[in-house]
């Protein structure tokens, strides 16, 4: 059996990027998304409540990319509105705010849980017909051929032989596949762990994200809805990027202790706080593929790129990514020149696009990172002053604002 591409990974980014597909297409192709798990669409008012229901953050300019598609719409009722980041160095004046009504649009950004994002992306691909979906499945194996690739696919009761004018992986940052391929990986550890979890603060956040950077490494505590199911109070999802040696030692703090021990890097801006949700861990490394398109082939998401946390880029970056990929394949689909969407020189000419946007969201990622991780003197006068700075200076402080919004 034949296609013209196969998605492996039907997460947030391939399932996003099959619609990207079905969306732009005006002729029609063989299109095949394959996933590990059901892509069942849960009936979102039979979803329950839950305090620690984990979060993703969507930029304005990924609120553009769902617009596009038309899913926006299914989107919205779930997502809290960023109004404002703050951004602050602990235990120094150093502090910048971004607005909104400064940028002219409705919201810098958007905080949804991923259990509605995931679900209105699923009902999304079982209510097309462009994209076929073969789940629960695997791609074992895959090799190169002239014309693209040849792919295993591991199926309930046995396995099946398929062919491909292109392999999109999306399969997240342990791809197997990757790994099969020979694709090297550049992983540079921070020698941190991100501590995740919900709080419950006094004081309503009003729409506001702060970006927080203390002595044990950045914090970021993003604002979610508050369900009148749930007996939280205001409720945010931190971020805590912790050092090695200590992560275990906070992770396993009681919850009082805990939550002084945020409340006194975080300080009061949101009153006290008063309750906090299942915690877990996560190492921290900057993971970059040498390689992100052969012929036949092309990696989009974690296994492309995996960036830290803190400052919300990654998923942001791969839904870029995503359009700018979506695009270029159905303009060749819908010129009538199907046999061409897994020419390297194809493959080469988004990748040429997307150089920048990555390059540069990296750096922004990274550099921040390691910047604010520091407690040597000279750089935390340094990066006050320049905080300093960009809240006085609102070219600065736009062009700040700009990156976290994700315009390019």
């Amino acid at each position: 059996m034949s296609y013209d591409i196969v998605i492996a990974g039907g997460g947030l980014v391939g399932g996003s990027f099959a619609l990207m597909l079905a969306a732009g297409l005006t002729e029609s192709a063989r299109i095949l998304l394959v996933d590990t798990q059901p892509l069942a669409a849960d009936d979102r008012g039979s979803i329950q409540a839950d305090f620690d229901a984990r979060s993703t953050a969507l930029s304005w300019g990924s609120r553009q990319i769902y617009d596009k598609i038309g899913l926006w719409g299914q989107l919205a009722p779930y997502a809290c509105a960023i109004n404002d980041i703050h951004v602050s160095d602990r235990g120094h004046p150093g502090a910048v705010r971004l607005h909104n009504e400064e940028m002219g649009v409705e919201a810098l950004g958007y905080v949804l849980e991923n259990q509605h994002l995931s679900s209105v992306i699923n009902q999304a691909l079982g209510e097309q017909s462009t994209i076929e979906i073969c789940a629960p499945a695997t791609v074992s194996q895959a090799r190169p051929t002239p014309d693209g690739m040849a792919i295993q696919l591991q199926v309930p009761g046995g396995q099946k032989q398929l062919n491909t004018r292109l392999l999109v992986l999306a399969d997240g940052g342990r791809s197997g596949l990757c790994e099969q391929l020979g694709i090297q990986l550049d992983r540079r550890p921070y020698q941190q762990q991100a501590l995740v979890c919900n709080v419950a603060f006094e004081k309503d956040h009003q729409g506001q994200a702060f970006e927080r950077f203390t002595d044990t490494g950045p914090m970021a505590i993003l604002p979610l809805n508050s369900d009148s199911h749930v007996d939280s109070g205001y409720r945010g999802a931190l971020v805590w990027t912790l050092a090695e040696d200590s992560a275990a030692d906070v992770l396993q703090m009681p919850d009082d202790e805990f939550l002084a021990a945020l409340q006194q890097r975080f300080g009061w801006r949101l009153g006290s706080m008063r309750r906090v949700g299942r915690r877990a861990l996560y190492p921290l490394a900057l993971t970059l593929a040498q390689e992100q398109i052969r012929p036949g082939l092309v990696l989009l998401g974690n296994v492309a790129h995996t960036l830290h946390p803190v400052a919300g880029q990654g998923l942001n970056l791969a839904l870029r990514d995503a359009s700018a990929l979506a695009k270029l394949l159905t303009d060749t689909i819908n010129a009538g020149e199907s046999a061409e969407v897994g020419a390297y020189a194809r493959l080469e000419a988004f990748q040429q696009a997307q150089d920048w946007d990555q390059r540069s969201t990296v750096m922004f990622s990274d550099l921040t990172t390691r910047l604010f991780s520091n407690s040597q003197p000279a750089l935390v006068t340094g990066r006050n002053l320049g905080l300093l700075m960009m809240d006085l200076m609102p070219p600065a402080r736009r062009w700040f604002a700009r990156q976290a919004m994700g315009l390019r």
